[in-house]
C-alpha cells in the first residue's frame, strides 16, 4: 500500500518493463555460487567475464597525463577532430573503406564503451509499433545480455534466433519470415560471436544488410572481437557494405560498434565507438546529448593513439594464440571443444552448466558461467545454452593450461 495516498493502492513509480529482465548474468552467478567456499586451497581462477589481463598499453597512461590539463573541461559528446580521425583512418586501413565514401566527421561517434551504446541503438531504433504491431528486436541466441535490456526497456519484443552449431553459430537469416521482418526494428549481430567465436562471412553480412533495407530497420552489428581472431582478419560490416550498390548512402541501414576494452587491453578506460549511417549517427548524437556526459578529452587523447597503434594488437592476438594452444592441449577435445575463428571464449557441452559452475567453483576455485545464463528458451523447449559454461580465455597461457586440465579433472 502507498503509504502516502493508500487510494492508490499497491503500485509504485517504476518502470515495470524492468521486471521482465532476469537478474544480469553475473549477478545469477554470483547467486548460484553464495554460499560455496573452495575448498582448493589455490588463488582462484576467475574466467566468467571477458576482462583482458594483459598489460594497457604504456601509451594510454602517458596520454592521459600528458593531457591531464583538460580533465577539468566538459568533453564535447561528438568527440575531436583528432579522435574522429584516428578512428577514421582505422576503420579505412582495417576494412578497406573508400576514404571518398566514409566521413568519420560525420559517420562517427564516441561512446563510453560498446555496452552503453548498445543499450542506447534500441531507444534509437524503436518505435511505438511497426506495421501496426509491437515492434520486434532480434538478436542470437545465445546473446549478450544488453541487446535484451535495450530492447525491453525501448518497448520492443525480444526474438531469440537459434545461433547453435546447426546454424554455423549464427543466426539463421533463411528462417525469418516476412511478418517478423516487417515489424523488426532493430537486428543485434555479433561477429565474431559471444560466445561461440564464429566470424560471419561477406555472403552473410551482404544478406543481413539486404534483409535491413528491404525491411527498413536498424542493422546493430557488434564487432567488439573482431580484433582477436586466430588466421584469418574477420570481414566488418561496413566493408561489405561499400561493395553493395546503394541510393547514395552507402552505409545505409548500418551501425557498428567497436570498443578499446578487448582490442587494447583497456576495459576501464571505457572507450569505444559506433559508426555508419549517417542520419542514424546524427540521431544517435541527439539522443546520446540527452542521455549521456562526453568522452573526456584525455580519454580521447589515449584512444586516438590506440587507434594509431596496431602493435600492441598483433602482439595481443599472439599471446591468445598461445592460449587457445594450451586450452587445447589440455581439454584433448572434450566437451565438444573446438578452436573459435575470434574472440577468446570456449563454448563447453559440459552436460549441466549450472552445476559444472558450482563443481568447479568448490572444487577447483574456477569461475565460470552457466550457458543458460546467455540463452532463452523457446515456448515448449529447453533452454539451449543449459548444458554448456562459457570459458574466458583472459589469463596467461600457463594458467589457462593449468585451469582447463583442472577442468577436465574435476568433471571428468
Amino acid at each position: 500500500m502507498n503509504p502516502a495516498n493508500p487510494a492508490l493502492g499497491n503500485d509504485r513509480p517504476y518502470n515495470n518493463r524492468l521486471d521482465r529482465l532476469t537478474d544480469y548474468p553475473f549477478t545469477r552467478l554470483a547467486t548460484l555460487l553464495s554460499g560455496i567456499t573452495p575448498r582448493a586451497n589455490v588463488e582462484p581462477t576467475i574466467m566468467s567475464i571477458g576482462e583482458p589481463q594483459h598489460a594497457p598499453p604504456a601509451v594510454i597512461a602517458e596520454t592521459l597525463q600528458a593531457n591531464a590539463a583538460l580533465w577539468g573541461k566538459y568533453p564535447p559528446v561528438q568527440g575531436t577532430p583528432d579522435w574522429r580521425d584516428a578512428v577514421g583512418s582505422w576503420l579505412a586501413r582495417r576494412f578497406g573503406l573508400p576514404p571518398d565514401a566514409f566521413d568519420a566527421d560525420t559517420s562517427v561517434l564516441p561512446v563510453s564503451g560498446t555496452r552503453e551504446a548498445l543499450f542506447l541503438a534500441a531507444l534509437l531504433a524503436v518505435p511505438e509499433q511497426k506495421a501496426g504491431r509491437t515492434p520486434a528486436a532480434l538478436m542470437p541466441n545465445p546473446f549478450y545480455a544488453v541487446y535484451e535490456g535495450g530492447s525491453v526497456l525501448a518497448g520492443a519484443e525480444p526474438v531469440f534466433l537459434p545461433a547453435t552449431r546447426e546454424t554455423g553459430f549464427l543466426p539463421d537469416l533463411d528462417a525469418l519470415t516476412p511478418e517478423l521482418l516487417e515489424r523488426t526494428a532493430i537486428f543485434y549481430l555479433c561477429t565474431p560471436a559471444n560466445p561461440q567465436g564464429a566470424a560471419a562471412d561477406a555472403a552473410y553480412l551482404a544478406r543481413a544488410i539486404g534483409l535491413a533495407r528491404e525491411y527498413n530497420f536498424i542493422l546493430a552489428v557488434d564487432e567488439c572481437y573482431s580484433e582477436i581472431y586466430l588466421d584469418t582478419p574477420p570481414v566488418g560490416s561496413l566493408q561489405v557494405a561499400a561493395t553493395l550498390p546503394h541510393a547514395g548512402n552507402p552505409w545505409a541501414n548500418i551501425l557498428v560498434f567497436h570498443s578499446l576494452s578487448k582490442r587494447s587491453n583497456a576495459a576501464g578506460l571505457r572507450s569505444g565507438f559506433v559508426a555508419g549511417d549517417p542520419e542514424l549517427i546524427a540521431r544517435y548524437q541527439r539522443l546520446r546529448s540527452y542521455s549521456m556526459a562526453g568522452t573526456p578529452y584525455p580519454v580521447l587523447a589515449a584512444a586516438a593513439a590506440l587507434w594509431r597503434d596496431e602493435a600492441h594488437v598483433v602482439e595481443n592476438r599472439a599471446a591468445y594464440r598461445a592460449k587457445f594452444d594450451a586450452a587445447e592441449a589440455a581439454l584433448q577435445g572434450r566437451y565438444g571443444y573446438y578452436r573459435p575463428a575470434g574472440g577468446f571464449f570456449l563454448w563447453l557441452d559440459v552436460g549441466d552448466g549450472e552445476e559444472a559452475a558450482r563443481r568447479l567453483w568448490a572444487d577447483g576455485a574456477i569461475r565460470v558461467l552457466p550457458g543458460a545464463y546467455l540463452t532463452r528458451s523457446q515456448p515448449g523447449e529447453p533452454n539451449p545454452g543449459a548444458p554448456f559454461i562459457r570459458v574466458a580465455l583472459v589469463h596467461d597461457a600457463a594458467l589457462i593450461g593449468q585451469a582447463c586440465a583442472a577442468i577436465t579433472r574435476i568433471l571428468g
